[in-house]
Parts: C-alpha cells; structure tokens; sequence
C-alpha cells in the first residue's frame, strides 16, 4: 500500500474539508516555498544520518566544496548568515576535522577556511545524494521537460532577483 505524502497540496487539503483553498495557497510562489522547504527538509535529514551534519554544517561544506579556500566573512555571505553563527559551526567542523584553518598569507588578519580530504570526502557524499534525490524527483519526466522546467525556474528566479531589488528599491 501507497504511504500518504507528507503533506497534502492545497487542494486535496481542501477538498478533505470541504472548502475552498486559500488563495494565497493556491499561487505558484506558496507552491514553490512548499517544495523547496520539502526538499530542503529532506536533504537536511539525508546529509544528518549520512554524514553527521546539521543545517548550518551542511550549507558550509556544500560551499566550501565549491570556493575553497575563503574567509569567514565570504564564508558567511555566501550563506547569508552572521560571521558569529559561521564561527561556532565551523569550530565543530574543525573539530571533526573536516574544515582546516590557516591565516592568510596576503594579510594576516584574515583566517581562511578550506575541507580537509575528509571533508571532501563528506562532501562528495552530499554530491551524490543531491544528484540521486534529483533524479528520484524528476522520475518520469522526459529530457525536454526537465530542460524546459530547469529554462523556467531559472527565467522565474531572474524575474524575482528583479523584483526584490524593485523592492528594496522602494523601501519599508
């Protein structure tokens, strides 16, 4: 037998209670927040019980995969939080020894922060379940499909970058 999803859609939960869906429910933003929050709740227990990290541990190997080395202030912006809870993660990381810290040799205040072969090694792990739970979720989608929803997704999110700089523009 099928298990029931995690969560149902807007209309399936309001047909269950014989109502209308909210409106707000119903639009493609509300939509997108609900599957990224899905995936992202998904992600963060895989990488848990694969490779012993928490929230703010995975986002900075993911980055660190990525821009090694760097300092704890680009550290920090690239996964926009503050330097003090960066700090107190990449403390337990180093402690496991998954990040190294050296001073930078251009300027000597700097601390830079790279993954060790060990954190590589978690972070290649963190590759290889994003790239299965990728393939798992467009499951019966033809190549065109993928191509023109991944086209979308990146049309949309330029559209939105603009509209948050408008905005921003426009103030509180």
């Amino acid at each position: 037998m099928a298990r029931k999803p995690a969560i149902d859609t807007p209309e399936i939960a309001a047909e269950a209670a014989g109502t209308v869906p909210a409106p707000i429910t119903v639009m493609l933003s509300s939509r997108l927040i609900v599957l990224a929050n899905l995936l992202r709740r998904g992600a963060l227990l895989r990488h848990q019980r694969l490779a012993g990290l928490s929230a703010v541990e995975f986002g900075l190997v993911a980055v660190l995969g990525r821009h090694p080395p760097m300092s704890v202030a680009r550290l920090a912006a690239a996964v926009c939080m503050d330097k003090g809870q960066i700090s107190r993660a990449l403390s337990g990381l180093v402690r496991r020894k998954l990040v190294a810290k050296a001073v930078n040799a251009r300027d000597s205040r700097e601390v830079l922060v790279s993954l060790t072969k060990a954190g590589l090694v978690v972070h290649d792990r963190i590759v290889e379940g994003a790239i299965e739970r990728q393939a798992h979720l467009l499951e019966g989608m033809d190549e065109a499909r993928v191509a023109r929803l991944l086209e979308d997704v990146d049309r949309l999110t330029v559209k939105a970058a603009e509209m948050l700089d408008e905005e921003r523009r426009l103030g509180p």
